[in-house]
């Protein structure tokens, strides 16, 4: 089978990038870009620059960028699903991969790539059933992931000996797009299984990956653009970021695509990570509730807000720890609100929130950044489509997730980057260091 227009093209950018790669290690490897001090060991090492990826990079004023171009950039440079709003989520792989916009051929040459890869083998449905019907979607999901492992390609040549590590992101990259053909299908099936009474809508040849997905969902457009933007705005968010990080660090032991986007998962489902538009949605309908399930005035909203803040919790959806403006993420979703759901009372109330809330935050001085992040939006518009299933929310996070992930590691094993392994300090060190006003290197 001949190799597809994005592989060679993936195999040349990395045959030409290894050599920037090896150079600055060689030649300037002890070049210090950054300190890290006592608060940032203690605190999950926040802000502390030392991984590397030139997928997508986190620009405090621009918001998230996709390989240098932002998210306007991007969604208005990727060729669009014909007849649609939004543009196919193969082709901004194919860009997230390469860093180069793909035609409409070469994005049509992944649309059919993934199409005759999206077969999930029987006995991961078997396993699906085979758990509580109670079980949380997103542990089904990575449960999911974790037993169609024995379909990796990476693992079977690894254990033949014969493969070189300049060779390793072949496979690497097979399993990847053989994955992320097959997600959408385990996703749609999971949500059936759990909250349609177990019935099953079968793929539709024709249609593009986010297309089919919002047709083995059962939902009708537009809720297929509702999907392609969702998974392109969620896919990628530099590496520090636990669900990115979780793959990345697995990956570095030479764990197949399978076993680390399985963990990068089950990092995603945490609290503190990927559920957080859920919470978001939660405090949206509880605070419709308590104004009378109406849309307020902005002043009544506005004493709403100041009473929250002044019984000391907060405004959910708002602020970031990098980010100095509204998130360009929110931004996209508002916009296709606005001509999709303009009068549903909850997109009202979010839109309504946006006009007030940076000032009452601006006024109260107790945060860096007033303007609203992806989660103050992104459940309101799953809502509207009838997606009501909150703990279903970070599974559709994970769908989109994958892309950002899976390119990453294609690219670690390209570069040959090595197991990451921090050095660890003790309490006692700390304390000693800080006696000293800090460590005497």
């Amino acid at each position: 089978m001949a190799e597809s227009t994005l592989k060679q093209t993936l195999k040349q950018k990395i045959e030409a990038f290894r050599p920037r790669i090896q150079k600055l290690n060689k030649e300037f490897g002890d070049v210090v870009i950054d300190k890290v001090n006592i608060g940032q060991a203690i605190g999950g090492a926040r802000d502390v620059r030392c991984l590397v990826t030139d997928i997508s990079y986190l620009d405090p004023q621009e918001g998230i960028r996709f390989r240098g171009k932002t998210i306007p950039e991007t969604f208005a440079a990727l060729p669009k699903v014909p007849g649609k709003e939004q543009p196919f989520v193969e082709g901004f792989f194919y860009f997230l991969l390469t860093g180069e916009i793909p035609t409409i051929d070469q994005t049509m040459e992944v649309v059919a790539d993934w199409k005759a890869r999206a077969a999930v083998p029987q006995y991961v449905f078997d396993v699906l059933r085979a758990m509580p019907r109670d079980s949380h979607p997103m542990a089904m999901f990575s449960t999911a992931l974790l037993a169609m492992q024995r379909e990796s390609k990476f693992a079977k040549r690894y254990s033949t000996g014969q493969m070189k590590k300049t060779d390793m992101w072949d496979p690497m990259y097979e399993d990847s797009m053989d994955i992320l053909a097959r997600l959408p299908v385990i996703a749609a099936y999971i949500y059936r299984m759990k909250y349609k009474g177990d019935t099953f809508i079968p793929a539709d040849p024709k249609l593009d990956w986010g297309g089919n997905f919002a047709h083995m969902m059962g939902i009708a457009d537009p809720y297929d653009d509702v999907a392609r933007m969702y998974f392109i705005l969620h896919s990628d968010h530099e590496s520090g970021n636990v669900s990115a990080h979780t793959t990345h660090l697995v990956a570095s032991a030479l764990s197949d695509a399978y076993l680390s986007l399985s963990a990068g998962l089950n990092g995603l489902a945490g609290p503190l990570h990927g559920l957080a538009n859920q919470e978001v949605l939660g405090w949206i309908k509880q605070t419709m509730k308590k104004l009378n399930n109406q849309v307020p005035t902005k002043e009544q909203l506005k004493q709403f807000l100041w009473d929250t803040l002044n019984a000391g919790q907060v405004i959910p959806g708002y602020g970031h720890a990098v980010l100095r403006k509204t998130d360009p993420r929110f931004t996209a979703q508002n916009e296709f609100s606005k001509k999709h759901l303009p009068n549903d009372p909850l997109f009202q109330l979010v839109n309504m929130i946006y006009e007030v809330a940076p000032g009452v935050l601006t006024e109260h001085g107790k945060t860096k950044n007033p303007w609203p992040n992806v989660d103050a939006h992104s459940g309101v518009i799953q809502v509207h489509y009838g997606v009501t299933e909150e703990d279903f929310y970070t599974v559709l996070f994970g769908v989109g997730r994958a892309l950002g992930v899976l390119a990453n590691i294609t690219w670690d094993r390209g570069l040959t980057f090595a197991i990451e392994r921090p050095k660890s300090v003790t309490t006692e060190m700390l304390e000693k260091w800080a006696k000293e006003g800090g460590r005497k290197v």
